[in-house]
């Protein structure tokens, strides 16, 4: 479970001080599918990186998976962090200089797998988004839609307990985005837990419940019975 109770978080400069995030509380239990959308400048990507672990927070408390986060070391943030949480971003973050194989093992370095553990989870990862056959190739010669797919092969390549996605589809034409959020339900339908933060509202609508921000606070919560159906 992801949880924060009255969190607070604030940007100072010499002059001005900006709360982007105010009492903000949520739960995503595990296993939902949660889309927090709101307009630009609302807090919804400094609460997608204080719950990531990118970022403290001044106030309140924020729990994840059972684990008290206020107060770790950086070390022990990173650590957390690597092990119970992949990350999609609009930009893919793809390294230009490696293969696809290469990008998706990177992180796994850092958990200092075993290399026979590495390859077993690289190629389960990419033949879930349907690229165990590119794996040689360089992100230059992928489709943004492909990059993307990359780039989740990468999050979920650590079997984390959490997904959270920032603008996933942003870069990509309606019928990628499509495509890619088929991808996510079927993640989040294998166990992970996914918070996506997204812009759109016909993308919103195909998460189980939407989160709305506004000046860093929830300002409305919909639950859906069910999710909408793709045309």
């Amino acid at each position: 479970m992801l949880k924060m109770q009255n969190v607070g978080k604030v940007y100072r400069t010499d002059l001005i001080e900006t709360h982007a995030l105010r009492d903000f509380s949520l739960e995503v239990a595990a296993g939902e599918f949660v889309a927090v959308t709101g307009p630009s400048g609302s807090g919804k990507t400094t609460f997608l990186n204080v719950a990531g672990l990118l970022e403290t927070f001044e106030s309140g408390q924020y729990s994840l998976d059972g684990k008290d986060v206020r107060g770790l070391s950086d070390d022990a943030r990173s650590q957390l962090r690597n092990e119970k949480i992949g990350f999609i971003f609009q930009g893919f973050n793809l390294i230009p200089d490696l293969n696809i194989y290469d990008n998706v093992d990177v992180p796994l370095r850092y958990r200092r797998l075993k290399q026979s553990d590495r390859h077993e989870r690289i190629s389960s990862a990419l033949e879930l988004v349907g690229l165990a056959s590119r794996v040689k190739h360089m992100p230059s010669q992928l489709s943004g839609g492909q990059q993307q797919r990359v780039a989740i092969a990468r999050a979920i390549a650590g079997d984390p307990a959490f997904l959270l996605a920032d603008e996933p589809t942003g870069n990509l034409d309606s019928l990628m985005a499509r495509q890619v959020m088929d991808l996510l339900e079927q993640i989040n339908e294998m166990g992970t837990t996914i918070v996506l933060v997204t812009h759109d509202p016909e993308l919103a609508r195909r998460a189980h419940r939407n989160v709305h921000v506004v000046d860093g606070q929830i300002s409305d919560l919909k639950a859906y019975e069910q999710r909408a159906v793709p045309a």
